[in-house]
């Protein structure tokens, strides 16, 4: 029987008999509610103690894969501990970027500042290996579909585009989330895995990911997700479950 044909709670307690394993989750919407300011997007109260317990577990590697590059996600979630990082969509691991690439991104951010700066409450957000523009605290909406219109035809066509909740962020590789968690488990030989996540990027994890492993949208939306938790409550109660049949 396969993890779709399960109870999401049976689903976990089939994956926590699996060794290695490999769990994966983004952070924002995850292991932290969403924030207009991507920088006061702190963790949820629970969630280093339970990241804490997976990791203790025999062959158990926790994993943090995100849209933010690796330094940004470690200083704004403040959580340490033996975990792999992976951040700007699999385009750093445990790591940064190389200069040339770094290059590229300075030209583009030059581009999108003014167009940037032309809507009140829009930001840039400049990450390692890819821009963001954000339009969550934009007042004029058509004004923010405008200039995330204008983002998409500015940057040129070795760009991969990523839109997501009120963003558009534009990556400098082509680099996913689901090559990154497909080239963990590959690294860890992991047997099994499971995957959190909340936004459009993640679906390349939950596409990647095998039936026998566990994948679980956050919130509303269509979903290649396996599963599905309603919020972040849901989150905790999902890896309170999972560290209880990890005896951790």
């Amino acid at each position: 029987m396969s993890g779709l044909d399960l109870t999401l709670e049976d689903a976990l307690d089939a994956l926590a008999l699996r060794r290695p394993l490999l769990l994966a989750t983004d952070y924002d919407g995850v292991l932290s509610a969403l924030a207009d300011v991507p920088s006061e997007a702190g963790p949820q109260p629970w969630a280093a103690d339970l990241l804490t317990r997976l990791a203790a577990a025999p062959d158990v590697t926790v994993a943090l894969v995100s849209g933010r590059g690796v330094a940004d996600l470690q200083a704004t979630s403040g959580l340490t501990g033996p975990y792999r990082w992976v951040g700007s969509h699999g385009a750093e691991f445990d790591g940064g970027p190389d200069p040339e690439l770094l290059a590229h991104r300075d030209t583009l951010v030059a581009a999108l500042e003014p167009l940037v700066d032309a809507v009140p409450g829009a930001r840039l957000e400049v990450k390692p290996a890819a821009v963001a523009v954000h339009v969550r605290t934009a007042t004029d909406r058509d004004a923010a579909a405008g200039l995330l219109a204008a983002a998409d035809a500015a940057a040129d066509t070795g760009i991969t585009r990523k839109p997501g909740k009120d963003v558009l962020e534009l990556a400098l590789t082509d680099a996913d989330k689901g090559t990154a968690v497909l080239r963990l488990r590959r690294e860890l030989g992991a047997d099994g895995a499971l995957y959190l996540g909340d936004d459009t990027t993640d679906e390349d994890a939950f596409t990647a990911l095998g039936r026998e492993d566990v994948t679980v949208k956050v919130g509303p939306g269509e979903t290649a997700a396996a599963h599905r938790v309603p919020d972040l409550d849901g989150v905790r109660a999902l890896l309170e479950r999972l560290a209880t049949a990890l005896h951790v």
